[in-house]
């Protein structure tokens, strides 16, 4: 079986693995295949990580929304499945403005770079193994599920399960198991949010119905 965390120097810090991938960008534009291609097939959950940047920060890029979280959801899926993903080529060959990605990429990393100090292998019941490697893939699929609802309007909706996929890419990549159940919390959180979202909403619609009749 494939070992799809697949970074085992845990020296490393995280936000220098993914300077050096926004380094590896050239040309105008940029594609998932693009990306893939300079990571490799055994840094998925690195790009994982790197794919929740632009959820970190209040941009909107065209196309990204889509592009990514379906990437994330496909690849948390094969984590899940410890299979290496398959990803249609309308999301591999999408192509993203790189002068406008690169930026957001970079500043999402100086994000990141404030995590560093604190990661370390610990926790390892969270981190290693194929059964929480599997667990923890089923809950990446559901917090990209989380991220791609359609309620970018909304503050947060998109910060929430984005910096939950973040936590646990790195806490998977870094073996800390203490990031991985931090990941876990922020799901949670997405999940009270949401329906705390949901609750006021159907208050307000209670509320109009009954200044309508």
């Amino acid at each position: 079986m494939r070992d799809l965390a697949g970074i085992n120097d845990t020296s490393e810090k995280i936000s220098d693995m993914l300077t050096h991938t926004i380094t590896l960008i050239d040309g105008k534009s940029v594609t998932l295949r693009d990306l893939i291609g300079r990571i490799g097939e055994q840094g998925f959950l690195l790009l994982c990580a790197l794919l929740t940047l632009p959820f970190l920060l209040p941009v909107s890029i065209p196309g990204v929304s889509t592009v990514f979280g379906v990437a994330i959801l496909l690849i948390s899926l094969a984590i899940t499945l410890n299979r290496l993903p398959w990803l249609p080529s309308q999301i591999l060959d999408r192509e993203l403005e790189a002068d406008k990605l690169i930026p957001v990429l970079e500043r999402g990393v100086k994000i990141v770079s404030r995590i560093d100090p604190y990661v370390q292998p610990r926790l390892l019941m969270f981190s290693t193994g194929t059964v929480i490697n599997r667990f923890n893939g089923a809950v990446l699929m559901f917090s990209a599920l989380l991220l791609m609802l359609p309620l970018g309007f909304i503050p947060f909706s998109n910060t929430l399960p984005g910096v939950a996929i973040l936590l646990m890419s790195i806490g998977m990549v870094q073996r800390d198991g203490a990031l991985v159940v931090a990941g876990y919390s922020f799901v949670i959180a997405t999940l009270v949010y949401f329906g705390v979202l949901a609750y006021a909403a159907l208050s307000a619609g209670q509320g109009l119905s009954s200044l309508i009749s």
